[in-house]
């Protein structure tokens, strides 16, 4: 059984999709969980979906340094973190530039490093915390467009390699997590600019269908848990079985 019985958790861009999933699922398995997001009324709305009573939460923009210093001064220790803050931005490679390219690594590789960097110094991380960064499958292709998407999470696996290395003799783990699409309001938008019989083609390629927040949330859980407690380093991807092709 997976539980995370009075651990304290911290969860980033948890305002919606994934994130939100992630609180949600943990409250749920007894963890006091700590969200972070940028909107407040988003924030407010994950907190009155958790289990329970003891939750926190911060409307802050951890690309900014202030911000992310006021999380860290009004923090505990964390039992388990989980770095989903991110950005979803194509663009072709002869339309990049170099303001363009810092704005997607600011918030999907800068801001969740400095996080993480901040916590081991701060010794914000309890002995056997787990860490849990959630990349993307776009790490692991060449699709058309997502460059700097792509290339910020791929960073971000290779970074908490390193970390799971740097942090091992705390005992403490650190592992990332690949998904495919994943249905979410995100996605949805993008379901919008795109024909019925784009949209029905797009899902087609992945055997098991598109994934739902719930799906990566369980696999999180597992990852937080003491369950995988001789896990780290690792990179898993959860797809529906798209890279099956």
């Amino acid at each position: 059984m997976i539980i995370l019985q009075d651990k304290n958790i911290l969860v980033t861009g948890a305002s919606q999709g994934i994130g939100r999933e992630i609180a949600i699922t943990a409250s749920k398995l007894g963890a006091n969980v700590t969200v972070v997001g940028r909107n407040v009324e988003k924030l407010q709305e994950t907190i009155s979906l958790l289990t329970g009573n003891n939750h926190k939460m911060f409307a802050v923009d951890l690309a900014v340094t202030e911000d992310l210093d006021k999380l860290i001064l009004q923090s505990s220790a964390f039992d388990g973190v989980v770095f989903n803050a991110g950005i979803v931005e194509y663009l072709p490679v002869k339309f990049l530039s170099e303001s363009k390219i810092n704005a997607v690594f600011s918030i999907n590789f800068d801001s969740n490093v400095l996080l993480s960097q901040k916590l081991v110094k701060k010794k914000l991380l309890n002995k056997k915390a787990s860490l849990v960064f959630i990349s993307s499958i776009s790490s692991k292709l060449g699709v058309g467009g997502t460059a700097m998407y792509a290339a910020s999470k791929a960073a971000l696996v290779s970074f908490s390699k390193v970390l799971a290395t740097e942090l091992a003799p705390q005992g403490i783990r650190s592992n990332s997590i690949c998904p495919g699409i994943i249905k979410t309001a995100m996605t949805e938008q993008a379901n919008d600019i795109a024909s019925e019989e784009e949209v029905k083609k797009a899902e087609s390629e992945y055997p098991l269908g598109y994934g739902e927040p719930a799906d990566v949330a369980g696999l999180t859980m597992y990852l937080l848990s003491d369950i995988s407690k001789w896990m780290t380093g690792s990179d898993l991807i959860i797809d529906g079985g798209f890279t099956l092709k």
